[in-house]
């Protein structure tokens, strides 16, 4: 039986990709605003619902991309020991 010791690893790696994930989605979405929609707008398993708020808005998909920056560098500053 895995103890916690052993779990934290596995949590940390968890959670630094999904850091990595806000950070470079945050940085696609600020750098290629609207070819970063468009690509996730239709057919996208699901993602449509999520992207429909930025389509035809490149101001707010910007401000979002921000957002997912800071959040993402905060999440990974937390994993500092």
């Amino acid at each position: 039986m895995a103890t916690a010791a052993a779990k934290a690893p596995l949590t940390e790696r968890v959670i630094e990709m999904a850091a990595i994930f806000m950070i470079g989605d945050g940085l696609l979405g600020l750098t290629q605003t609207e070819r970063h929609t468009e690509l996730w707008k239709e057919r996208a398993l699901g993602a449509e619902r999520t992207v429909r708020p930025f389509v035809g808005r490149p101001g707010r998909r910007r401000l979002y991309a921000l957002v997912q920056v800071a959040a993402g560098l905060a999440l990974a500053a937390r994993q500092r020991g």
